[in-house]
């Protein structure tokens, strides 16, 4: 049951974000609104304001935005507020808008957990926050608050030259002059690799500080960022894919409900990004297929014929089927779900 409310939270709202991304770009063009809905199939629920129909349906993975003109073949004499009628650049705005919307949420989440949740660290200077339990710096005595001020007769200022003293230092003793509540010591570490990381620690982490605008603001930039240059490695072949399909992703949604919700909301901005940006590859039936067509019309100086244009998407959609398909079974194998 957790995981099953869990992954309808967390789908609806990266869902909704990205439904909402189109429906503020139509109205930012004056393009009319037939329907949002959140999820798929059997209408639930609903009311209708203007000319738009909202409504909440059965099956909460999905969603969509219907515009007015967005199927050629809707109005014989198209309106002004139609989507046809608009700009090339009108209505690549209103297809990004989306995917946008997805990455500006994921950024809004890694915000909320380091200015609420778990706060930002103070890595300005070279006071010790946490201490890990049965690591090396415990072992040596190092207290949270202690601020080092030397490593191997080298001044220390912050926490980045810390780590640069030590991250290279796997095996090898280190001698740590620090202050204790104005009292000068000095301990001894020997620092340990990190397993799979590459680089040694002794355990030791700087303080955080919660409610710290500026710097949650920083920190979930370079969070983000992180996470773009990893997909960005991914994409391009140069780290490996390991593909997840709706099965796995709602297994996985559960698994982090279970650990916390620090966890939940931060798995929930990894799936907005990679939503935001699968959503912008170009592949039909995609938002970045669709822009692909409007790139096409802007160099053709009119449109592609909307059966030939109908016809790839319909292609590219029951591929990508097919493929959600293939990868759902092997996440139900991969679950236990089915016998292998």
């Amino acid at each position: 049951m957790q995981t099953l409310v869990a992954s309808i939270l967390v789908f609806g709202l990266l869902v909704l974000a990205h439904e909402l991304g189109h429906f503020f770009a139509c109205r930012a063009t004056r393009v009319k609104v037939l329907e949002l809905a959140l999820g798929f199939g059997p209408r639930l629920a609903g009311w209708k304001k203007g000319d738009t129909s909202y409504s909440l349906r059965l099956f909460p993975l999905g969603g969509f935005c219907r515009m007015l003109g967005e199927d050629p073949e809707q109005e014989e004499v198209p309106s002004e507020d139609s989507f046809i009628r608009k700009s090339i650049l009108q209505r690549a705005l209103i297809l990004i808008a989306g995917p946008l919307m997805n990455l500006v949420l994921a950024l809004l989440l890694f915000f909320v957990i380091f200015y609420f949740m778990l706060g930002t660290p103070l890595t300005g200077s070279s006071f010790l926050g946490e201490i890990v339990d049965d690591s090396p710096a415990s072992r040596a005595g190092l207290r949270p608050g202690d601020e080092i001020v030397a490593i191997d007769g080298r001044r220390i200022d912050n926490w980045d030259e810390v780590v640069a003293q030590i991250e290279n230092r796997a095996g090898e003793k280190v001698t740590i002059d620090l202050l204790r509540q104005g009292e000068q010591l000095t301990v001894t570490a020997v620092p340990e690799l990190t397993p799979g990381a590459g680089k040694a620690i002794i355990g030791i982490s700087p303080p955080v500080k919660r409610f710290h605008f500026v710097e949650s603001v920083k920190v979930s930039f370079s969070r983000f960022a992180l996470i773009l240059t990893t997909i960005g490695r991914t994409i391009t072949g140069r780290a490996p894919l390991d593909v997840t399909g709706p099965v796995g992703v709602i297994m996985i949604v559960g698994e982090a409900a279970a650990t916390g919700f620090v966890n939940l909301v931060w798995l929930a901005g990894l799936i907005s990004i990679s939503l935001g940006i699968i959503n912008l590859l170009p592949i039909p039936a995609l938002d970045g297929g669709r822009l692909l067509f409007l790139v096409v019309e802007g160099l053709r100086g009119k449109p592609l014929d909307p059966e030939k244009e109908g016809l790839i998407h319909f292609i590219g959609f029951a591929a990508l089927l097919l493929l959600i398909l293939f990868v759902t079974y092997h996440d139900l194998i991969r679950w236990d779900i089915i016998p292998r």
